[in-house]
């Protein structure tokens, strides 16, 4: 048990930091929220101490984002830390919130990096540590294959070495022909694809994509948080007119130009109603992977499958 805190804006890295942390308190009881969706209080509820002791894990994201109220709300916790509970803190970077980064500092959390990779330098040193980790080995050729293939996306170049990795057998070298079959091939799911396929109504697609996100160590939290963000995304876009350019709405909603385009494509098959009742499924997902379903996956399935058919609703 104890604090967290994630530095950087690479949200792979920040993920996967997130999914191990879950992982390693072995804790039935996990609850995951960004700025934009707390409320006042709802903060000191969330950290208030269990009345059985038991572990839990809450995780924050985006605190550069707090309201001032909600900021001091963690400041008071930090105060006073419960050994039952772990909280995870994510600061994307920059001067934004630093009074509060200063004040988690001083309580002595564990610091993790997710600094962005931007060079194609450190991108090589990625793709070479994303093998060792699975304890593959691969060719300057084919490190140099999937960086012209894939670019600068953090997600799929990892994605590429899971699967990679998963479909050359042990005994081989991973070299550019596999990389060559790969791109030929099926890419691994993350929560993303999942949301992706979800809100364009793909059913199908969209629970494969679930099963290959499990299948390679996907956390059903952040599946569910994938869909719940590009749901928030939809909503922000919905209330912008759209004879405003994208990237002139991008600092008023926060959003990067290209998500702001293709929420707005996605919208063109959703009505509000359908929103609400993709909202309430997502938001009833939420709750059943976090305890509330006997089977947490079947409801997960079953939440996809709901989002599915709400686009297009009326």
């Amino acid at each position: 048990m104890g604090l967290v805190l994630i530095q950087g804006p690479e949200s792979l890295l920040a993920d996967r930091a997130i999914s191990q942390i879950i992982a390693a308190t072995k804790s039935g009881q996990v609850m995951s929220f960004t700025a934009d969706e707390l409320e006042v209080g709802t903060i000191t509820d969330s950290l208030a101490p269990s009345l059985f002791s038991d572990s839990r894990v809450v995780v924050i994201k985006d605190i550069q984002d707090l309201i001032v109220e909600c900021s001091e709300e963690i400041a008071n916790y930090l105060e006073n830390l419960d050994e039952t509970l772990t909280l995870v803190l994510w600061h994307k970077g920059g001067v934004k919130g630093k009074a509060l980064v200063d004040k988690i500092k001083k309580a002595k959390p564990e610091l993790i990096a997710a600094e962005a990779i931007k060079k194609e330098s450190e991108k090589s040193d990625f793709i070479r540590s994303e093998f060792k980790r699975l304890n593959r080995k691969i060719t300057t050729e084919a490190v140099t294959g999937l960086l012209d293939a894939l670019g600068t996306d953090l997600r799929e170049l990892s994605a590429a070495c899971s699967q990679l990795a998963s479909d050359v057998p042990l005994q081989k070298v991973i070299d550019e022909s596999d990389v060559a079959a790969y791109q030929q091939g099926r890419v691994e799911s993350t929560g993303f694809d999942v949301a992706d396929a979800a809100l364009e109504g793909k059913t199908a697609i969209a629970l494969i994509n679930l099963r290959n996100a499990l299948a390679t160590g996907t956390d059903p939290v952040l599946i569910v948080s994938a869909l719940a963000s590009s749901l928030r995304t939809l909503a922000k876009v919905s209330g912008a007119s759209n004879g405003v350019k994208s990237f002139e709405l991008a600092s008023t909603l926060a959003l990067p130009p290209w998500q702001i385009d293709k929420a707005r494509r996605q919208l063109n098959s959703w009505s509000e109603k359908g929103l609400i009742k993709a909202v309430v499924a997502v938001a009833g997902a939420d709750a059943d992977i976090k305890g509330a379903a006997a089977d947490p996956i079947y409801a997960l399935e079953r939440a996809i499958m709901t989002v599915c058919s709400a686009r297009g609703v009326r």
